[in-house]
């Protein structure tokens, strides 16, 4: 055993809890104070675990406080865990052990919680769930659908994927996604939800049509009960009637606070004797025997059976269980999503029924059970961040962009009462429910439901309201119909507020911005804007107020704002398609849109230093383009870049197309577009991210160098 020699007197705190197993219960706070020069050994409270038999010594958890930079150094045991290669090796593992396996993924997810201050909450209420899944069902064989990613962090630890779910705390992970080309245990990839009761169904039925007998297991969650495809599915599947588990994960998350007040789904002994009862052999055999001894006596018995059935059903189970049997799903539950035994009890009576039909198996769960961990919490007052212990450092959150248009909205709503906010998609950020408690019945927060919050936005416009629309870039995508039909081609001034636009850092991909500039801009009455500040995001908020004959957007990224000392927000509203710029230059011309604004000064820094002359213009609008600044661009520079972080065929098309029909191309300009690649970029760190597409003041500083001509220069400043 290693030992370790300090020069310095330290102390160690310990936190214990009731459920210490080590310590006596009543102890609630330890200090330890050591003198300087003290040598000792490295203590062990986790006893070695046999691969072979089950442990009956239980470890007690043993957490460092996190340093003044938030991480934490030292990381709980997790010896049940570390077996575990792929669901094989689940099989042979006792109850019990089961349990433990289940304590220990807690623990790795709590501890990258604490190093990378993501939000595990949504993997942290499925532990026990996946666990029992992985034990029942056979994976790859057996397909497995999650549709939430945020929920699949579990299912990735226990199938092979833990040094890279690991390397979240790096920075540099996989991320969060779930895609079927990632592993043989991803047979479909996770998104924005709604998705896997679909893909689930065309894979039974294609499974029926091939002649096998794999299973199909597909989990949902309650927020994923607010989109309309997951009933469309659902009534599907119960007209074709094939087999199909779908596993709802209800963590008792509503938006409404009225129901919030009503009792809550119970789960007790009757309701998991219940449970059990609903998913036995003997009990489903029964009513099938019965169905078939009905519809023989004839005379509308079978019917009345039916209703019977239905009502006595209804009476045992919870309120809305009898809406899954009116759409053709068998329902079990409620079940307790944290009793490994109920869980696997109820899974396998359902994998051992063949010819059953489609299934909801209703699960009951809650959001870190019964462990209380150091999490950001926010204050709805000045929604900045507070600590959990008054022994740990507490660090300001960074103001971010969000934040700013929250108090340029508040700011219009106290001068405008006809001012109202729609929010759709996955959670929430802090200054939204800052905003949402300031509006209070203006404030409609309809989940993940973005279709329905675009035409609701509408209807409301149409009523003599004026709607701001939030909803994130990439589930703005699901809507795009609802835009085009609902609002744009009637011309309905619904104001749309973009938010995480663009690259999104760890959460990759399936929550990237990259295409909202393309579809928004295409769309013949829409005003397309994007401000290259907090401040010009604050007039921009102004602006739309005040646009009431049509459509109009804005988007604005993720993270913290562009300036460390922000000027006080202009309240004035922005010409509708003028442009700005920053600072004038003879050499070369740097148009940005949005964020990349930024970019293109820091691209103007370097280059200044290297002896280039640079022009660099804010465009603010990509819809109407202000063709009188990008004409002036063409005609006093002999080389034009465009810079923007959205997907090929956006801002910079709309400049191509311009300065083509006007003849500048032919007039000798030379036009170079940067945009996103042609390409998903995966999580990362922002900053690296950004390095990968080329968009970073580096790659806009290089790409001039490369059109004067000074390649050399072009290289080093990469190097």
């Amino acid at each position: 055993m290693a030992t370790a020699t300090f020069q310095q007197p330290f102390s160690v705190n310990a936190h214990l809890n009731d459920h210490s197993r080590l310590l006596l219960p009543k102890v609630e706070l330890s200090t330890v104070n050591f003198p300087a020069n003290a040598e000792f050994s490295r203590l062990n409270f986790y006893p070695s675990f046999p691969s072979t038999s089950s442990s009956k010594e239980y470890a007690g958890h043993v957490r460092s406080i996190p340093n003044v930079d938030g991480s934490t150094k030292e990381k709980v045991p997790t010896p049940m865990l570390d077996m575990i290669k792929n669901p094989m090796h689940l099989k042979n593992l006792t109850p019990k052990e089961l349990k433990q396996l289940a304590d220990d993924i807690r623990s790795e997810l709590s501890f990258m919680m604490s190093q990378t201050q993501k939000s595990f909450k949504a993997s942290l209420s499925v532990v026990e769930l996946t666990v029992a899944i992985h034990h029942v069902f056979h994976a790859p064989v057996d397909k497995i659908l999650w549709d939430i990613e945020d929920q699949t962090y579990p299912h990735k630890l226990l199938t092979g994927r833990r040094p890279l779910v690991s390397a979240l705390s790096e920075g540099n992970g996989l991320g969060s996604s779930t895609r079927c080309c990632e592993s043989d245990f991803d047979p479909f990839g996770a998104g924005h939800g709604c998705s896997s009761i679909s893909s689930g169904l065309g894979m039974a039925v294609a499974r029926d049509l091939k002649g096998k007998r794999d299973r199909i297991v597909a989990v949902i969650s309650n927020e994923t009960t607010m989109a309309g495809q997951v009933y469309e599915a659902m009534s599907n599947a119960g007209y074709l009637d094939s087999n199909l588990v779908v596993i709802l994960n209800d963590s008792r998350h509503t938006l409404q606070p009225k129901l919030e007040q009503t009792p809550k789904t119970s789960v007790n002994a009757l309701s998991s004797t219940l449970s059990k009862l609903q998913s036995s052999k003997i009990f489903r055999r029964f009513r099938e025997i019965a169905k078939v001894l009905t519809k023989r006596i004839g005379g509308g018995m079978h019917e009345w059976a039916a209703k019977i059935d239905e009502y006595a059903r209804g009476m045992m189970g919870p309120p809305g269980s009898t809406l899954f049997e009116e759409l053709g799903l068998y329902y079990i539950g409620p079940v307790d999503g944290h009793k490994i035994e109920d869980l696997l009890c109820v899974l396998h009576e359902v994998a051992s029924l063949d010819s059953m039909g489609p299934v909801l198996v209703h699960v009951i769960t809650k959001e870190e059970p019964g462990v209380e961990y150091n999490t950001i919490k926010t204050s709805n007052e000045n929604y900045t961040d507070s600590c959990t212990s008054e022994l740990l450092p507490c660090n300001p959150r960074l103001r971010t962009y969000t934040d700013c248009f929250v108090e340029a909205l508040i700011t219009e709503s106290e001068k405008d009462e006809d001012i109202v906010v729609v929010h759709a998609g996955m959670g929430m950020e802090a200054p939204f429910q800052f905003l949402k408690n300031k509006l209070q019945d203006k404030f409609f927060d309809v989940g993940m439901a973005e279709q329905h919050a675009v035409t609701f936005s509408a209807g409301l416009s149409c009523g003599g309201l004026k709607p701001f629309c939030i909803i994130p870039s990439a589930f703005l995508q699901r809507a795009y119909d609802q835009v085009v039909h609902d609002v744009d081609r009637q011309k309905i001034p619904v104001r749309f507020a973009i938010t995480s636009a663009g690259l999104v850092g760890s959460d990759g991909p399936t929550h990237s911005g990259a295409f909202d500039i393309t579809f928004m801009s295409c769309l013949p009455n829409m005003i397309v804007m994007a401000p290259s500040d907090e401040t010009e995001l604050a007039r921009m908020v102004t602006t739309a107020a005040c646009i009431d004959d049509r459509p109009v957007c804005f988007r604005y990224p993720r993270g913290a704002m562009a300036k460390l000392n922000p000027d006080p927000c202009i309240i004035e509203p922005i010409e509708i398609g003028k442009g700005k710029i920053l600072i004038e230059g003879k050499d070369i011309a740097l148009l940005g849109y949005g964020s990349m604004v930024q970019n293109c000064l820091r691209a103007h820094s370097l280059l200044s230093k290297l002896g280039v002359d640079v022009t660099v213009a804010d465009a603010r609008f990509c819809k109407p383009l202000d063709i009188n600044l990008v004409r002036m661009l063409c005609k006093n520079h002999a080389f034009l870049i465009t810079v923007e972080e959205g997907s090929i065929g956006g801002f910079g098309a709309h400049v191509a197309q311009f300065i083509s029909l006007d003849g500048q191309l032919d007039a000798g300009i030379k036009w170079r577009p940067i945009t996103l690649p042609d390409n998903y970029i995966e999580g990362a760190v922002p900053k690296d991210q950004l390095a990968l597409a080329g968009l970073s003041g580096n790659h806009i500083a290089a790409t001039a160098l490369s059109l004067l001509g000074r390649t050399r220069d072009a290289l080093l400043i990469m190097c």
